[in-house]
C-alpha cells in the first residue's frame, strides 16, 4: 500500500481530503493532534517561517532577485558539471551503485542517471568539491550546493515551471541564510560546517513550497530538517567537506517527502528549549529568521567566486595577481611575501603544508605561491601535483602572515620583497567577487565555459548557460538539468 500511495504521490494525482492538485494526503487525526506547546508570537519562529513560505509567490519578487537567482543558477549548474569528474564523485558511484534506484534523476556531467535521493547527494557533492561555488559572506554558506541539487530531483520526477522553480529557490535560500545568520558566528565557532547544518533548512523549504506543502506539513518540514544537521569543519581539505552539502540537499529533500505524506514533527523545532538553536549554539537571534521577510532577500547578497578555493583567501590572490602582473613579477624575484589578513584566514586556511589538491584550497601560503607563479587560481591551480610542485613549495615557504583583527574578511595587506631590497605593496579593500566588488555576467560566462570545457560540447555549454539565464521562462525547468547531463534519452 505504501509503495502504491507513493507512486500516486510522485505521479502528482490528488488524494482525497489532502492538498487540492498536489497528491498530498490529508492528515490522520493523530497527526493533526500532534503540537507542540503554543509559544508567544514573538517566539514563533519556526510557524511564521512557514507560513511566509507557504504564501510568498513568484510575482511578488523584485526583478534584481530574479536577476540573482538566475546568475546563482548559472554559476551552480557550471560548478556541479565542473566537479563531476572529480575522483570523489568516482569513489561515490563505486559505494554506492549496489543501492540506486530506479534512474529517474540526472547526473550532471555525465551519463549515468540514478534515483531522485542519490541525485541530490551526489550533485550536491560535485557541486561543492572544488570549493568553486557561491557564498554568502554574512554566513560563509554556500547557499546553492545543498538547495539545487535537491530541487532538481524533485523537478525531474514531476513537471516544475521555472517561475515556481525559482520562487522555490529563493525561498530556500531565504531559510538558510536567515537561520545560519541567527546562530553565527558563535554556531561556526563550535565547529560546524554551516553549509551543511542551515543549508538543510533551505532544501526542505524549496522542496516543500515545490510540492505544495501547506503550512502544517512546512513547519514539520522545517523540523525534520532541524533533526538532520550535517557538518564539522574538522574535515575541511578532505573529501568529506563536499559531502556535507550533498547530504544536506538529501536530507532536505527528505524531510520535505515525508512532511508531505503526513510525517509528524515539532512545530517549534528552531526555537523550543531543546530545538535546533539552543542545541547547536551558544548563540541565537531569533528576529533575524523572520525579520523583512517579503521586503530583504538574502539572495541579492549571493557572491560568486573567482577563485577555486576558501573565500576568505580571495583577497590574498587577488592582490597578489595584481602585483605580479603590474611589476611583472617572478618566483625567482621574491625573497619573501609578507602578508596581513583578518583572522579567519589564520583559522581557517592556515595549513602551512597541504598535501592534496583539497587540502591546498585551505592554504594561504599555497594560494599566495600560486597566484604569483601561475597568474591565477583555477581548480588547475589546486590539483594534487600542483601543491607538490617543487617551484610552488619553494616560493610558500617564503610567505609569512600576520593577523591584523581591523581588516574586513574581504580585505588584505600585501607586501612582496624583492631581491635586491625592493618592496611593492597592495592593499586589496574589496575583493574581486565581494558585494562591493562583483564578478560580471561576462565573467561568470567565462567560469562556466571553462569549467565545462573537456566535459560538455561547446554548443551544449552554449545552449545550457542560455537556459539557465532564461530558467524563469521555462515551462518545464527540468530541460537544465537534461542538458547538462550527457544522458541519452
Amino acid at each position: 500500500m505504501e509503495t502504491l500511495d507513493r507512486r500516486a504521490f510522485l505521479r502528482g494525482s490528488t488524494a482525497v481530503g489532502g492538498l487540492v492538485g498536489t497528491g498530498v494526503p490529508a492528515l490522520t487525526a493523530a497527526a493533526q493532534t500532534v503540537q507542540s506547546p503554543t509559544l508567544p508570537l514573538e517566539q514563533n519562529i519556526t510557524a511564521r517561517l512557514a507560513a511566509y513560505a507557504v504564501k510568498a509567490k513568484f510575482a511578488d519578487l523584485p526583478s534584481s532577485v530574479r536577476t540573482e537567482a538566475a546568475r546563482s543558477l548559472l554559476n551552480w549548474i557550471g560548478v556541479a558539471v565542473g566537479g563531476s569528474r572529480h575522483e570523489t564523485i568516482a569513489i561515490v558511484l563505486a559505494a554506492l551503485k549496489p543501492f540506486f534506484g530506479p534512474p529517474k534523476a540526472s547526473l550532471l556531467g555525465r551519463a549515468e542517471r540514478v534515483d531522485g535521493l542519490h541525485a541530490a547527494l551526489i550533485n550536491g557533492i560535485s557541486s561543492h568539491v572544488f570549493d568553486y561555488d557561491d557564498t554568502d559572506l554574512a554566513t560563509i554558506i554556500h547557499p546553492s550546493a545543498p538547495i539545487l541539487p535537491a530541487m532538481f530531483a524533485l523537478a525531474e520526477d514531476r513537471t516544475v515551471s521555472g517561475p515556481d522553480f525559482m520562487n522555490a529557490f529563493v525561498l530556500g535560500v531565504e531559510a538558510a541564510c536567515r537561520i545560519g545568520r541567527a546562530v553565527n558566528p558563535a554556531h561556526y565557532a563550535l565547529g560546524w560546517h554551516i553549509t551543511g547544518t542551515a543549508g538543510v533548512f533551505g532544501a526542505a523549504v524549496a522542496c516543500g513550497k515545490l510540492l505544495g506543502l501547506d503550512e502544517q506539513r512546512m513547519r514539520w518540514a522545517i523540523s525534520l530538517a532541524a533533526t538532520q544537521p550535517v557538518g564539522l569543519r574538522e574535515m575541511f581539505g578532505t573529501m568529506t567537506k563536499s559531502f556535507h552539502p550533498g547530504r544536506a540537499a538529501q536530507n532536505g529533500l527528505t524531510a520535505a517527502l515525508l512532511a508531505a505524506q503526513g510525517f509528524t514533527s515539532s512545530d517549534a523545532a528552531l526555537e523550543a528549549k531543546r530545538g535546533w538553536m539552543p542545541v547547536i549554539s551558544t548563540e541565537q537571534h531569533y528576529d533575524i529568521i523572520v525579520d523583512g521577510l517579503g521586503q530583504r532577500y538574502e539572495i541579492t547578497r549571493n557572491s560568486y567566486k573567482p577563485f577555486a578555493c576558501g573565500v576568505v583567501i580571495h583577497p590574498i590572490i587577488d592582490g597578489c595577481i595584481q602585483l605580479r602582473n603590474k611589476h611583472r613579477l617572478k618566483a625567482s624575484d621574491i625573497e619573501g611575501i609578507d602578508l596581513a589578513v583578518n583572522p579567519q584566514v589564520i583559522e581557517l586556511t592556515g595549513k602551512r603544508t597541504p598535501q592534496t589538491g583539497l587540502d591546498g584550497k585551505f592554504s594561504v601560503y599555497h594560494a599566495a605561491a600560486v597566484a604569483i607563479i601561475a597568474g591565477m587560481a583555477g581548480e588547475k591551480q589546486f590539483s594534487d601535483e600542483i601543491v607538490r610542485d617543487r617551484a610552488v613549495v619553494a616560493l610558500r615557504d617564503r610567505v609569512q602572515t600576520t593577523v591584523e583583527p581591523g581588516l574586513h574578511e574581504d580585505q588584505a595587506k600585501l607586501v612582496i620583497r624583492l631581491k635586491g631590497g625592493r618592496r611593492v605593496e597592495q592593499f586589496i579593500v574589496h575583493a574581486l567577487g565581494s558585494a562591493e566588488n562583483p564578478m560580471s555576467d561576462k565573467q561568470l560566462d567565462a567560469k562556466f565555459i571553462d569549467l565545462a570545457n573537456g566535459i560538455l560540447p561547446a554548443d551544449k555549454t552554449r545552449r545550457l548557460m542560455n537556459l539557465c539565464r532564461e530558467s524563469e521562462k521555462l515551462p518545464d525547468i527540468a530541460a537544465i538539468a537534461r542538458e547538462a547531463s550527457l544522458a541519452v534519452l
